[in-house]
């Protein structure tokens, strides 16, 4: 798949519009700095390194994020109908632990996790577009995103810490010590870390199933689907100038132009 200039704008406007729409207090515009500041790499990093995963393009990540918002208040609808207490979340956590599940692949503030794949034989074989950076030090992906929030000031509290800390689920041998147990008092007392790894996981199927369903019934090629869901959006004019706009470096300008 292959995001344009205006969508990948689009979707970064989304992005900021969901910080500004559901996280309160002072930790909002601690938010809003951190992610304007690393506006440039976000806006354009993959969701993941393969194309068998999913999202593995430019814009990949700000539109898997946006997708596990809207599937993570779906969701939680679902479960409060079907009789899940509700009480033991608020709604800002849930968005706020969505727009962040996957921060830890950003990189640190120096160094982007995924670089451009210089070795044709994975690209071509293996499906390769991006490789990890070995100048950023190992850390699984919520560990190096909550010490991201934290390194910049940005709190969050523990239902947040557990559904970020989790949000693969039992994909995660990390994980089992939260998820698989079997007395009452050592289980979450929250059904968010469930809900978000739902949303997660959903996003990430319908991504494969837009990128590789098509391709496995034998279609050539695959165009790019418009969301036709939006939480809150600003009013669009001109958004391939305001994508050129915001980028500072003259090659993901080049880059951000030819889409």
């Amino acid at each position: 798949m292959k995001l344009t200039a205006e969508q990948i704008q689009e979707n970064w406007d989304i992005f900021i519009s969901n910080i500004e729409t559901h996280i309160m207090g002072d930790r909002k515009q601690a938010l809003l700095d951190f992610y304007n500041q690393y506006q440039e790499r976000i806006m354009l990093m993959p969701a993941a390194h393969k194309k068998e995963y999913h999202n593995s393009f430019p814009g990949g990540y700000v539109e898997h994020v946006n997708r596990v918002v809207r599937c993570a208040l779906k969701q939680a609808s679902l479960w409060g109908e079907e009789g899940a207490d509700m009480s033991t979340f608020t709604t800002e956590e849930l968005v706020f632990s969505a727009i962040n599940h996957d921060l830890g692949k950003m990189g640190d503030e120096n160094e982007e996790s995924y670089i451009p794949q210089d070795d044709k034989w994975r690209r071509d074989k293996l499906g390769e577009d991006y490789m990890f950076n070995k100048s950023v030090p190992f850390a699984s992906v919520p560990d190096r995103g909550l010490y991201l929030l934290q390194a910049h000031g940005i709190s969050y509290t523990f239902n947040e810490m557990l559904a970020i800390q989790t949000h693969d689920g039992l994909y995660d041998d990390a994980n089992t010590k939260y998820l698989k147990t079997f007395m009452p008092e050592q289980k979450p007392r929250t059904s968010l870390p469930f809900i978000l790894h739902q949303a997660d996981l959903m996003s990430a199927r319908i991504e494969f199933e837009m990128e590789w369903l098509p391709k496995l019934k034998g279609e050539n090629s695959v165009e790019p689907q418009k969301n036709n869901f939006t939480l809150s959006s600003k009013p669009k004019s001109n958004t391939k100038s305001k994508a050129l706009n915001t980028v500072k470096s003259e090659g993901l300008k080049s880059m951000l132009d030819s889409l």
